[in-house]
């Protein structure tokens, strides 16, 4: 007999026929073979599955019976939770997964000391809507119980004034007055106290301190709040539930008359110290007075910034945003800063190169934009309706009338880059940014040059523009190339009443953004919260808009100061211009083809419009203060052209010469157009050009003389004979005495500068003596004071 696998019998022909039938016997019973196979498998794999878990189950069920009577309640229990397990274990092994860090279990212990740890900053209203209580803590600490008493006639006009402004309905309880003396610190100053009942609560720390020099309960405060910072056991911020603090210091002037010699040092200390562990909770700056002085006025400004905050704290839940380093306890001037302050982020710059942020193209690059805006496969019916010049326009058919369009519209490319640099869009086309002075000024660390020069406070200044928009490109223009350009409006137009209150509010919530930055001074902070002065300089071309003297009327009549600045290319514009406080021109070259180079205009007739604007400014020295604002580049406009501005002088006649150095900005549009570092001058070379320039205009027979200088800014100041008296410059303003004329007379009367010409210029502000403010301390960018020589 012979077996089908013993092939050696078998002929080829034979094994070809078998080979022949099995393939043919497959093709036409695969697919039932295939069926019945997967069928088989599955049922298996079910069986066996349910047989494992089975057999489990059977044996955790047999355990109990083996154990005795008096047992069989705890075994039970015990067989039930394993009972759990077996089937959660079978019920993941049947497809359940990313479920085995839910699985239930004994907690191991942690080896160690126990952490004490400050939890997330807590909401002041619960979810389901009922209003937690604030409960403000005032504490103090005294020798000769005059402290005491100021802290319990603070708490009680501090409970008044909150009562008053909130109303009967507050969620804000009694404030409680502590004795830093008496208190436990293991209660107050490791972690928030505990609340008692079912009634949630939340604290507020104030700390009254006054500073002395021999040993007293301020030292061992401080030592406890030290001592808890660096104790290991403790998290760094356990105070961070508390919903923010603020301290105040009194001090002696006549014994510590500055703060470098012990002037409120201890309650420096203290403000320090809590800010760390707090978590950055600082609510409000450092308040500091001389009890003997001006305590009561410092006092009762720093208790009207606080009930301030607290109702914003009751409303919104929280202290809100800050800018970067608010409320660090250490200072912050190691951060790299741009030349407008702020923050240089060079991860966020490099996200920002991504397509997807929208790179910012020129106006003038009309074809490109229109290839990617969607119009692809049709032809334009017509050419586009943006004019960039008013020279030389040719004649063109009738176009479909252009759709209005806002400037900036919300979301945009542009309006995204210049929220991210810090403006706040305020409408369509208008904005509104802190001044890194202004910063300056609050922390008192020196305010701009506008102070030396003019008498303005830089902290009470809002630079604003009520219009984005402008005609040239300049290579140093700070604002990185993210504004539009344009040559004539072409955009919605907003009313002004819009514009004006808009930026009031966003500059004051700017301000008060400030609050938890370190070394702000309490009684600048109040008064930066009334705005005396406006500066439309900030980006643009402010002249540009339609209504621009209706927006002016609005700063005078609530005796808002005016600096206008422009840049020469709208004469029809600045001839229709009314009164302003100081009328500037950018004069940025002194001929044609340097100003082409520099500031890059729009226009192809900018050279006449730049003419033309000197002719009205000349028409208008005798009845406003009108300002050239030069700004000096190196290897652009600053060798060999000291002839040809001191012609446009001649031409002008400006009350004010105003001369400062680049500053450089360091973006890749500065680049492109050849500005590096390299172009900006040093202050000695500044110094030099504006010699030059007053030599060259006595030869013209002009008599204009260096008045003041700004060392820190870069800025000197040349100044005409009209305002030098008895042998003093007068280059500031009496700015209450122009709004008299301005009532008295109406935009369009007639009033010479000479009438509204202020006191003799500050002698630290007169050429050769640097400039600086002497009520500040000026500091590097490390926050190392600098002595001023």
């Amino acid at each position: 007999m012979v077996f089908p696998n013993d092939w050696e019998g078998f002929s080829p022909a034979i094994m070809g026929r078998v080979m022949d039938y099995a393939v043919d016997l497959w093709h036409e019973h695969r697919i039932p073979i295939l069926l019945s196979t997967v069928f088989i498998l599955t049922f298996l794999r079910f069986y066996l599955r349910l047989n494992d878990a089975q057999s489990e189950k059977q044996k955790l069920v047999a355990l109990p019976r083996a154990l005795n009577k008096d047992e069989k309640k705890t075994t039970t229990t015990t067989t039930e939770k394993l009972d759990k397990v077996v089937v959660k274990k079978v019920s993941s092994s049947e497809g359940s997964s990313g479920d085995d860090e839910k699985k239930e279990g004994v907690k191991k212990k942690t080896a160690g000391p126990r952490r004490i740890k400050g939890d997330a900053s807590k909401r002041v209203k619960k979810e389901g809507g009922e209003a937690r209580k604030i409960q403000v803590l005032v504490f103090f600490s005294c020798l000769t119980g005059s402290t005491e008493k100021i802290a319990k006639q603070f708490a009680g006009a501090f409970e008044e004034a909150l009562t008053k402004a909130k109303g009967e309905q507050t969620t804000f309880l009694s404030p409680q007055v502590l004795d830093l003396s008496e208190v436990d610190y293991d209660e107050y100053f490791i972690s928030p106290p505990k609340t008692e009942g079912e009634e949630k609560v939340d604290y507020f720390y104030l700390i009254l301190l006054p500073s002395f020099n021999i040993d007293s309960i301020n030292d061992t405060f401080l030592e406890h709040l030290q001592e808890t910072h660096h104790d290991f056991r403790i998290d760094t911020s356990p105070l961070a539930p508390i919903l923010g603090y603020s301290v105040f210091g009194f001090g002696d002037r006549e014994g510590w008359p500055t703060e470098e010699e012990g002037y409120c040092f201890q309650a420096k200390e203290v403000d320090k110290w809590m800010a760390k562990l707090s978590g950055r909770k600082r609510a409000y700056p450092l308040g500091m007075g001389d009890w003997k002085r001006d305590g009561k006025e410092r006092l009762a400004e720093w208790k009207s910034g606080l009930v301030d905050v607290l109702g914003q704290i009751e409303q919104n839940g929280g202290l809100g945003e800050g800018v970067p380093g608010s409320g660090d306890p250490i200072e912050s001037d190691d951060e790299e800063l741009d030349d407008d302050g702020e923050v240089y982020d060079e991860g966020a710059e490099q996200n920002g190169k991504s397509k997807s942020s929208g790179d910012l193209g020129d106006l003038e690059d009309l074809g490109q934009i229109m290839a990617v805006s969607g119009n692809t496969g049709k032809k334009s019916s017509g050419p586009i309706a943006v004019d960039f010049t008013t020279e030389g326009k040719p004649k063109r058919k009738a176009a479909a009338p252009a759709v209005i369009k806002e400037m900036v519209p919300k979301g945009s490319p542009t309006y995204n880059s210049l929220t991210k640099q810090g403006y706040a869009i305020v409408g369509s086309h208008s904005g509104v940014k802190i001044c890194r002075w202004t910063k300056s000024a609050l922390r008192g660390r020196g305010s701009c040059y506008k102070y030396s020069f003019y008498g303005i406070n830089s902290h009470q200044c809002m630079e604003t523009t009520p219009s984005l928009s402008c005609s040239n490109k300049c290579v140093f223009c700070w604002r990185h190339g993210t504004n539009p350009v344009g040559t004539n409006w072409r955009w919605v137009v907003d009313p002004p009443d819009l514009i004006f209150n808009g930026v009031k509010e966003n500059h004051y919530k700017k301000i008060k953004m400030m609050r938890g930055v370190p070394g702000v001074r309490a009684e600048r902070f109040a008064e930066a919260m009334r705005i005396r002065h406006c500066a439309l300089s900030l980006v643009g071309e402010p002249i540009f808009y339609p209504h621009i003297n209706e927006f002016l009327g609005m700063l005078h009549k609530e005796r808002i100061s005016s600096f206008l600045v422009c840049n020469a290319q709208h004469p029809d514009q600045l001839a229709a211009l009314q009164h302003v406080t100081q009328l500037y021109v950018s004069i940025d070259a002194s001929n044609k083809e340097s100003l082409r180079r520099i500031d890059r205009p729009l226009h192809r007739d900018f050279w006449e419009r730049f003419n033309r604007c000197l002719d009205i400014l000349r028409e208008r020295r005798f009845q406003q203060r009108t300002v050239f604002r030069l700004t000096l580049v190196k290897d652009f406009n600053l060798e060999d052209e000291v002839e040809g501005y001191a012609d446009l002088v001649q031409k002008g006649l400006p009350c004010f010469v105003e001369i400062k150095g680049v500053t450089y900005c360091g973006t890749s549009t500065s680049s492109s157009a050849g500005l590096t570092m390299q172009n900006v001058p040093f202050y000695n070379e500044v110094c030099d050009f504006v010699m030059a320039l007053e030599k060259a205009l006595k030869k013209r027979g002009l008599n204009y003389g260096i008045a003041a200088e700004h060392a820190h800014s870069c800025c000197i100041l040349l100044a005409s004979d009209r305002f030098h008296k008895e042998g003093k410059w007068h280059t500031r303003i009496d700015y209450e005495r122009f709004f008299e004329l301005l009532e008295e007379r109406g935009p369009d009367g007639e009033f010479t500068p000479e009438e509204y010409m202020g006191p003799e210029t500050p002698e630290w502000a007169t050429w050769g003596r640097g400039g600086f403010d002497p009520r500040d301390q000026r500091v590097d960018r490390k926050g190392r004071p600098v002595e001023v020589s």
